[in-house]
């Protein structure tokens, strides 16, 4: 059961040229219902130059602190420079566009009652779901949830949300450039005994990738740095280490980031068990359908390239799952080829 711990908390927030909605963002921050002697936010600005560190500075408000990074280097460089100069007992990571409900912070923090906690991670919703990208990712987010809240109860949340998760200072380490925080950080934290939670409660609202080319490039990155920080930390996929952890982090990320391959194998073998089928002239039919099945899928896919088919659901989602695998088997190759992401602009 969550506690009602109340911790120092600083809320870091990573901005690059977010003038758009940093103001709203800090705003949001000073109006979250938590002890005010209690909370400060720590805006770490990586080299913006769109007005950003500008609109920082204009809040007059002692627990804002902008801290800016001269040259950009990335997201992980800039939480490793400034970090551990953070004043708070618990680290909250969030993005610069997420807005969280005004109890968030309390539902993230009363979890680190329990000393055996070391992250807790909140729930994001999207907040615009009117574009057919945006409504495919809000079905398959809804499924992440779930299989969340599922981990939760068993053991601990693979992983975390860079727009809403909280870490216990002293566990912060150190990142790479081409590290991804919010999972690499988590693993390590689990591997050292330490459990994560999920707290549905604790909410925030952010927008999704406006159109499905911004999702690709989110799809593929986030595998491409996820897969390295697995292979970073083995002991997380070592069950006599992490217990149900190694499973489940196996079955929810690992396997499907290899969907592609698997996809690949299926649709190729189905080909060749159901020509085989055919020559047999056995009347057995099971192969031709199977593949007939998948051929249906990617041909409902296919039909995405029309322009007067984009608005329908069932054509757009299985758009939206082609594009995803494709994506998830373009940011493995990349890793294949020794090809880390660093950098990179977000998908606004």
């Amino acid at each position: 059961m969550p506690g009602r711990a109340t911790p120092s908390v600083t809320l870091i927030v990573s901005a690059f040229n977010e003038a758009g909605c940093i103001g709203a963002k800090i705003a949001n921050a000073l109006a979250i219902e938590y002890p005010d002697q209690l909370l400060d936010v720590m805006v770490i600005s990586d080299a913006s130059d769109d007005g950003t560190d500008e609109i920082v500075r204009g809040f007059d408000d002692p627990r804002i602190q902008l801290c800016r990074m001269e040259t950009r280097s990335g997201k992980s460089a800039g939480l490793t420079q400034f970090c551990p100069q953070a004043t708070g007992e618990i680290l909250v990571f969030t993005d610069a566009n997420s807005i969280f409900q005004p109890d968030a912070l309390s539902k993230l923090a009363r979890h680190f009652e329990d000393p055996r906690v070391g992250y807790s991670v909140g729930r994001q919703c999207y907040s615009n779901i009117e574009s057919s990208s945006s409504d495919s990712e809000n079905i398959y987010w809804s499924i992440e949830l779930m299989i969340k809240a599922w981990e939760s109860r068993l053991s601990s949340v693979v992983g975390a949300d860079g727009a809403i998760y909280a870490l216990r200072k002293e566990l912060f380490e150190s990142l790479s450039a081409e590290d991804i925080n919010d999972f690499l950080l988590p693993l390590k934290v689990v591997a050292k005994g330490y459990r994560g939670v999920f707290d549905s409660e604790a909410v925030c609202f952010e927008d999704a990738a406006p159109d499905f080319s911004g999702e690709f490039r989110r799809k593929r990155r986030i595998v491409n740095r996820s897969m390295r920080a697995v292979l970073k930390v083995p002991a997380a996929m070592n069950p006599f280490r992490v217990g149900w952890f190694a499973v489940q982090l196996i079955g929810h990320k690992v396997l499907r980031w290899f969907c592609p391959l698997f996809l690949v194998v299926m649709l190729t073998t189905s080909a060749a068990l159901a020509a085989a089928e055919v020559s047999r002239g056995s009347g057995e039919s099971f192969y031709t359908a199977l593949l007939g099945l998948q051929l249906c899928g990617y041909g409902t896919a296919f039909l995405y390239v029309f322009k007067s088919l984009r608005r329908v659901r069932l054509v757009y989602v299985a758009y939206y799952f082609l594009m995803v695998n494709v994506a998830s088997a373009r940011g493995l190759a990349m890793l294949a080829a020794g090809n880390a992401i660093g950098v990179w602009k977000p998908e606004r």
